[in-house]
């Protein structure tokens, strides 16, 4: 069968995996949002590598990153950079060419595109002006993570990166923590200690997991309720590598959870804590709203003082 070949260059439009040359398969124009492994290369579908052989380009967030990938794979498709320092400059330009009928794929530097990267915007104008989109799926680090964690799926949220600050990372999680899912969040290895630490004061007890490293050679997971959690980390040696922090739903029932109950655990919390941060760690705890809980520890903490 000859072998296709791109209409403004003499590039072959073919792949290698297992040690076989492959010919790509024709590829319709639009924008063809493709997810790259996040770690292991071998995380990658055959659709995948057929789709970035094929495309006229790759649009990437590095290009450093992705030319690995593609030098791996036997792929000469050439790389156009798109990132947040750029994506205002080359965006209109991705635009004019797929409204021209090109076939453009676009990836993260790993996993799926959108997901904490700038990819949202080119995909948002590209829909609104009538290109099609195509979702080429693969590697999730969020979706890795949550098989992986022991904790509740059918419902999570993800949240991607919490503040750098923890004042602020402590009113984002107090915001989150009537949410009835499992939390993921994306995190720094230097920041993770303090992270978990303001989880666990916010959150309370609650059941979690560090996910470090998926798919690569040292991946490792740790699970327990985030008080020891927080503990283990901080006193360990320093983490590296890229993690994804999970933290469970608030209690089975907490909407029905007794007044009596909240009571003993705000008067708990408040042995130890400030009366601010032991609502925090009871709204956490139950899913009740923090205003209504802080409420309540007002008034114990004025029976208390009687």
């Amino acid at each position: 069968m000859t072998q296709g070949r791109d209409h403004d260059t003499d590039r072959p439009k073919a792949f290698t995996a297992f040690g076989l040359r492959a010919e790509a398969e024709k590829l319709a124009p639009g924008l063809h949002v493709l997810a790259t492994p996040i770690g292991n290369l071998r995380d990658i579908s055959l659709r995948a590598l057929s789709t970035l052989a094929a495309a006229e380009a790759v649009i990437a967030e590095d290009t450093r990153v992705t030319k690995t990938l593609l030098a791996h794979y036997g792929i000469a498709t050439p790389l156009i950079a798109y990132h947040e320092h750029n994506a205002h400059q080359v965006r209109p330009q991705l635009l004019a060419r797929l409204s021209g009928g090109a076939a453009l794929a676009l990836v993260s530097d790993a996993g799926t595109p959108l997901v904490s990267d700038p990819g949202f915007k080119l995909v948002a104008e590209a829909v609104a002006a009538g290109v099609a989109v195509t979702s080429v799926p693969g590697a999730s680090a969020v979706l890795a993570a949550l098989v992986v964690a022991g904790l509740p799926t059918d419902r999570f949220f993800f949240e991607g990166f919490l503040p750098s600050k923890s004042a602020a990372r402590r009113a984002r999680l107090a915001e989150l923590a009537t949410v009835p899912g499992t939390l993921v969040f994306f995190e720094s290895a230097r920041r993770v200690a303090e992270t978990l630490e303001d989880c666990a004061a916010v959150l309370g007890t609650r059941e979690a997991a560090v996910a470090r490293e998926l798919t690569k050679h040292f991946e490792s997971v740790r699970r327990g309720p985030l008080p020891e959690l927080a503990r283990e980390i901080a006193e360990g040696e320093p983490l590296r590598g890229e993690i994804v922090l999970l933290v469970g739903p608030p209690m089975e029932g907490a909407a029905e959870i007794s007044e009596a109950s909240i009571d003993d655990r705000i008067r708990a919390a408040m042995k130890t804590h400030s009366m601010k941060d032991a609502a925090a760690i009871v709204a956490g705890e139950t899913g009740q709203p923090r205003r209504r809980v802080y409420a309540r520890a007002l008034q114990l903490a004025g029976e208390r003082d009687i």
